[in-house]
Order: structure tokens, then C-alpha cells, then sequence
């Protein structure tokens, strides 16, 4: 494919502007955050316009700046194109190709990043591996993703997130993974998809990717949405979780997640540093591609066993006073039931839930909300702190504490002295929940 914009009144192919990329190898879309001899790329956003900050990005040492709006004053260092954040796109398709390794696309409702995170350290036993970082699995941040992948990177592994049908197929066009794993589907983003068979089909874009170019996808069988998206006989599906590959026979928690899988007649015992019933398929996901990349079984164990989860997803905290399950860095209605109810299995006499709404929900929200209510009412759960304007109405009839906001709880959590308590604290990333530990 060639990519032609205009210099003003020259032009460039793709080629060309990979040229220059290699002389630096980075790339920005911040003008706050330049690196000498980046390519500067001025996105537009709902609140920003990086239009207007290209001569600056010159100033701070980028070697040429993509705008796509005309430039207050002309600089031959400042490059128009027609739509500056489908320049940056093909530029990390281009790197992709042109790198030529072997890459694992992840996507699913629930469970991505986990996955994400086991399936790097599995497979550094053997590969330099590069993966998506932080939240970088959008229209933006794949191909900032793509674009960081040096010459050393053997292995890559990209997070792929949606909200609407469409984004997953635009993502695979990009990234032309030669993996896809589905960790599940579930009722998440229901505002863009509508249901959650439409869930299934946007999720299923990367499969559907993949099946067309003849590569492998990692089937989590258990998931029967997921299931579905695989015709019976494609032969390049690697099926887990159920009667055709690795499935679990039992597992534990004391409180961190232990299993015994189940592979060909043979016991693979695993012990992790995770909470939650519910990250035993992540774990099994990850098995499986270990295994079938090449991984040994023994650095299998040992790099699930060492991994210690980060940034607000299953870990369990010790603040001096409580214990903390924190799993706030986001939330659905089937992350938060699975969760709540593993976290009701645990032993401890004293136990607070602090539950922030879930976003993206649409005509949903109600219905979803409630239900969460009636799960904690109908278990005789009394300790439990509701926040955002979804649980108002369902929490406020069922008698629950209330409050609007993060900083309404953090006002009430400073007028007590909880000591001695299991608190369970999940929510949708914007609630921000991880701002309260410091009072607990």
C-alpha cells in the first residue's frame, strides 16, 4: 500500500517517512513530553488540538512535526498530511511488516491485561518480548505500541481493547497479528456493542482476522461465545479450557490462586501470586501458548509462580491496619459479580466492600447495578459502600451506605477507624479507587 501526503506542495511515500522515523526510532503525540529526534504526530482529541503545538515540538529537537490542519507559520520541518493519526497507523503497520516477528494479539471482556502480563513473562523464558504497556490498546495506542518495538524486540505481544464494532478489525489491519487469543466475552461495553452477542461478533473481529490469513488462535473452550467463533474444523485452533486440549482439574486459594491443569493425561501443578478463582483461565491461557510456542513446562510454572500482579488488578495489599483485594483498575458486570463472589469465600469475620459504579453500560446500567445490589443483599452482606450515581437508587433502597463520589468516600473513610478488616475494592477505572488505601 503507498501512502502519499503532502510537504505543502511536495510529497513523500510511506518509505520515506520510515526513513526518517529510523533515525530517531520514537514517536510523540505530547509536545510536553518531546524526545530529541522524534517524529512529533499532532493528534486531535475531544480537548486538545495538537495542531497548534508543532513549532513547538521543533523547538523542543522533534526532527519533523505531522500536522493535518494548515500551520500558522510555514516550516520545512513541519509536514501536512490529510489525517495525521492515519499517517501514525500505517507508519506502525509499515514497522510491523517491515520488523517481521511473530506477534500475539489479546483482546476479551475481561482479563486482557492479566493475560497479557503472564503470557510476557512465559514467553521471556525464551524470546526478548516487547507488550503493551499501561493502557495502550486503543486506535492510538497500538501503533504507539508497534512503533516502540526496536531491533532487539524478538516477540510481541499487543492488548487490543474495543468499545464499538469495527475498532478490533481496524487493530488487526494494523498490527497483522500471527496469535489471537479471546480471554473471554461478557457483558462489557454494552453502551457501543448492544448486547452481548454483539460483544461476541466485535471480539470475534480477531479471530475472523486471523482464520482469513491462515494463523493460530488460542480457543478458550469453557467460553461457549468464544466457542462459537471457531469453525469446528480449522486446523490451526488451539483449544483449551474444556474436552479438546489443557483444562483445569481443580484449584485453590490460600489466598493466592493455585491450580492443577489437566494436559494430555499429565498434572501440571501451578502455584501464583494472583487472587481470585477467576484469573485461573488467564493462567491456563497462558499455559498454552508457553506450551505451544515452545516454552518447558518447568519455566512455565516458574514464571507464573513469580509474577506479581500490578496496577490495581487482583493483588492483595497489607496497609498496617487492613488487608486490601484490590481489583479496582476496572470493572463490568461479569468482572464484578466473578469477583465479589470469590472474595466472599474467604474466611475473614470482618469484611467491607467498596464497590464504584461500571461505565458503558447504556440502557444496561440499571438493571446491571441492581443486580449487584440484590447479590450482596441476598448473601446477608451488610459492610458495603456503594459510589456513583448508577448504585444510588438500587443501594439507597436495599440500605446500603451511599456516596457520590471518591472524595465523598474519602471524607467518610477519614471519620473512622477500620482496623482489622478484608477490604474489597473494585470499580471502573474512572471511579479512581485506588486514592482511598492511604486511608485504610
Amino acid at each position: 500500500m503507498r501512502l502519499y501526503f503532502f510537504v505543502y506542495i511536495a510529497f513523500m511515500e510511506i518509505k520515506e517517512l520510515y526513513d526518517i522515523f529510523l533515525t530517531g526510532r520514537t514517536v510523540s503525540t505530547d509536545s510536553r513530553n518531546i524526545i530529541p529526534g522524534c517524529l512529533f504526530f499532532a493528534l486531535k482529541g475531544e480537548n486538545f488540538n495538537g495542531n497548534s503545538f508543532g513549532p513547538e515540538a521543533i523547538e523542543k529537537g522533534a526532527l519533523i512535526a505531522i500536522v493535518d490542519e494548515e500551520p500558522e507559520q510555514q516550516h520545512p520541518k513541519i509536514i501536512r498530511v490529510d489525517n495525521v493519526l492515519r499517517v501514525l497507523q500505517q507508519l506502525a503497520r509499515y514497522h510491523r511488516l517491515h520488523r517481521g516477528i511473530p506477534i500475539l494479539a489479546i483482546t476479551g471482556s475481561n482479563g486482557k491485561t492479566t493475560t497479557k502480563e503472564l503470557c510476557k513473562a512465559v514467553l521471556s523464558e525464551k524470546y526478548k518480548v516487547h507488550a503493551t504497556e499501561g493502557n495502550l490498546n486503543n486506535h492510538i495506542g497500538v501503533p504507539l505500541t508497534l512503533l516502540s518495538m526496536d531491533d532487539t524486540v524478538e516477540f510481541g505481544i499487543v492488548e487490543m481493547g474495543a468499545n464499538h464494532p469495527g475498532e478490533i478489525a481496524l487493530l488487526c489491519e494494523i498490527a497483522q497479528p500471527d496469535y489471537g487469543l479471546i480471554t473471554n466475552v461478557g457483558k462489557a461495553h454494552l453502551e457501543g456493542f448492544g448486547s452481548i452477542q454483539g460483544v461476541a461478533l466485535a471480539k470475534g473481529e480477531l479471530f475472523k482476522h486471523l482464520i482469513h490469513r491462515g494463523k493460530t488462535l488460542f480457543v478458550n473452550e469453557g467460553n461457549k461465545y468464544v466457542r462459537q467463533l471457531v469453525p469446528g474444523n480449522y486446523p490451526k485452533a488451539m483449544w483449551y479450557n474444556g474436552d479438546q486440549g489443557p483444562q483445569i482439574q481443580n484449584m485453590t486459594g490460600d489466598p493466592y490462586l493455585n491450580l492443577r491443569i489437566i494436559d494430555h493425561n499429565a498434572a501440571v501443578e501451578i502455584k501464583t501470586g494472583l487472587l481470585g478463582g477467576y484469573n485461573a483461565e488467564n493462567v491456563l491461557a497462558a499455559y498454552c501458548v508457553g506450551n505451544h510456542l515452545g516454552i518447558p513446562v518447568e519455566s512455565i510454572k516458574d514464571s507464573i509462580h513469580t509474577y506479581q500482579p500490578r496496577n490495581n488488578r487482583s493483588q492483595l495489599l497489607h496497609t498496617g491496619k487492613n488487608r486490601v483485594f484490590m481489583d479496582a483498575y476496572n470493572a463490568n458486570p461479569s468482572s464484578m459479580h466473578a469477583a465479589i463472589s470469590e472474595f466472599l469465600r474467604f474466611d475473614d469475620e470482618r469484611k467491607l466492600l467498596i464497590l464504584g459504579e461500571m461505565r458503558e453500560l447504556g440502557d444496561s446500567a440499571y438493571r446491571e447495578h441492581e443486580s449487584i445490589v440484590s447479590l450482596l443483599k441476598e448473601q446477608g452482606i451488610k459492610d458495603v459502600i456503594f459510589i456513583g450515581e448508577a448504585f444510588e437508587k438500587p443501594s439507597k433502597e436495599a440500605g446500603y451506605t451511599y456516596v457520590e463520589s471518591t472524595e465523598q468516600l474519602s471524607q467518610w473513610l477519614s471519620g473512622k477507624s477500620l482496623t482489622g478488616y478484608f477490604v474489597f475494592i473494585k470499580g471502573s477505572r474512572s471511579n479512581q479507587l485506588e486514592k482511598v488505601i492511604p486511608l485504610l
